[in-house]
């Protein structure tokens, strides 16, 4: 499979150079050149299967041609340890609990299976023989959940070294202790500005020619096709499971969004064959594809703080690969493509009051203990859903990872699983850092 760049302007890429560069030199973001439909029959099997089956089915359809499949197998079902349940909150809605792997958020698998592809390339270009640690380094922005799933999925990781990004005193306390305790491969900068700033000091660095010719650096953010297109797993996986319910008709999906990693890799899916009659991007605060999709006027701008940290981004990255999934590489005009996009995705956007509000009144309903991203994706379906339709909204992390808020909120003492509690115990770790390239640069250049 060849990757071109939404931009346009950057040479063709093979797989290894995609995943190893993570963005392209045009400043663009990969592509494939083509999405290939699933055949009908692993549709009409799908029931039948697990979720690492489901997933290398997927993953053959998307890497198949570029790694050898016995190794691609290896990844996967070393990556999917565990499972994604579907639950049933209320009649109609129900949550896919993407929290079940190692730090507890939806964002432990693509971390995982980039860690994992990435090795394999390393020892690909080696010719079978390891590498010493830091050959390849890993700048990674973070709004909160990314950072801990990178950290901890490449934790150990022979041949790489990650550098994760956040913003001072915007994430919770738990998921900042669970990329700041690790040590090892693993560096913390704690940048004095919000999330934008942190991907804005990514970017810069893989477009600056010095500091890329005294390190080798890649992405592990969704800008990085490794890390985005393996979280389509769980829209097959949960499709696979609404059908066994016999659930799985006029199924709707909503996901909660910040840099919309998350929902384009199910739209992709859905351009693999996934039956899924529609998608709503459920917002915080940062509704600005919330506003294009009632404008058709995409206008970026400062993120704003809000409960559901995890989506408190105003310039959403993924965005430019929607635009070029649905304007067909740019041939459409914006009003052709903004007519494609709102026939198959609508929006929602919530503010902190309705976050909570949301919370409070499910949790005396049903007894179900949403977080404040998933809370926007149960309320979107709760005001959206249409008579017949059966909705799926993504649990994106165990409330426990905002346990200050959500005990405030709901007025409980949410308990915290053993592995969040270990990560409290330990020391922080972090460098100190502003929002100047040029310190961030001079920092790297010291490595």
């Amino acid at each position: 499979m060849k990757y071109y760049s939404t931009n346009g302007k950057a040479p063709i890429a093979d797989l290894q150079k995609a995943v190893v560069k993570g963005l392209a030199e045009d400043r663009g973001l990969y592509m494939p050149e083509a999405i290939k439909l699933l055949p009908k029959v692993f549709f009409d099997n799908i029931q039948e299967m697990n979720f690492q089956q489901i997933a290398y089915n997927v993953a053959s359809a998307f890497f198949g041609e570029d790694v050898d499949l016995d190794a691609l197998q290896d990844i996967v079902y070393d990556t999917l340890s565990f499972d994604c349940p579907v639950k049933q909150v209320k009649e109609n809605i129900y949550a896919l609990e993407l929290f079940h792997g190692p730090t507890l958020a939806f964002k432990d698998v693509g971390a995982r299976f980039m860690a994992r592809l990435l090795q394999y390339f390393i020892r690909q270009e080696a010719g079978g023989r390891s590498q010493e640690t830091g050959d390849v380094n890993v700048l990674v922005a973070t709004s909160g959940d990314t950072g801990s799933a990178v950290a901890n999925g490449f934790l150990g990781v022979e041949g790489i070294h990650v550098y994760v990004l956040y913003p001072k005193g915007k994430v919770s306390p738990i998921q900042e202790c669970q990329f700041t305790t690790l040590g090892k491969n693993i560096t913390a900068i704690e940048v004095d500005g919000v999330f934008d700033d942190c991907q804005t000091l990514v970017k810069s660095a893989f477009m600056d020619e010095e500091l890329n010719q005294h390190m080798m650096l890649t992405s592990a953010n969704s800008i990085n096709v490794a890390r985005f297109l393996p979280q389509a797993f769980y829209y097959f996986n949960a499709f696979a499971r609404m059908k066994a319910l016999g659930k799985a008709g006029n199924l709707v999906m909503c996901v909660p969004s910040g840099n919309f990693g998350n929902i384009c890799s199910a739209l992709f899916g859905h351009e693999m064959g996934l039956p899924i009659k529609r998608f709503i991007a459920a917002n915080n605060a940062n509704d600005i594809f919330f506003k294009y999709l009632q404008t058709g006027k995409y206008e970026p701008k400062a993120s704003v703080q809000t409960l559901a940290n995890a989506m408190d981004v105003g310039d959403p990255s993924n965005f430019a690969r929607i635009i070029n999934l649905y304007s067909q590489n740019n041939k459409l005009t914006d009003e052709a493509t903004h007519h494609r996009i709102t026939n198959l995705i609508s929006g929602a956007t919530y503010s902190n009051e309705q976050i909570k509000e949301t919370m409070r009144q499910c949790y005396a309903e049903t007894g179900y203990i949403l977080d404040p991203h998933g809370a926007c994706g149960y309320q979107a379906l709760v005001d959206g859903l249409q008579p017949g339709e059966i909705g799926v909204f993504c649990e994106t992390a165990h409330p426990a990872k905002f346990k200050e808020k959500v005990d405030d909120i709901l007025g409980t003492d949410v308990e915290i699983p053993e592995r969040l509690a270990a990560f409290m115990r330990g020391e922080k770790q972090s460098v100190e850092m502003t929002k100047d390239f040029a310190d961030f640069k001079a920092y790297l250049m010291k490595q």
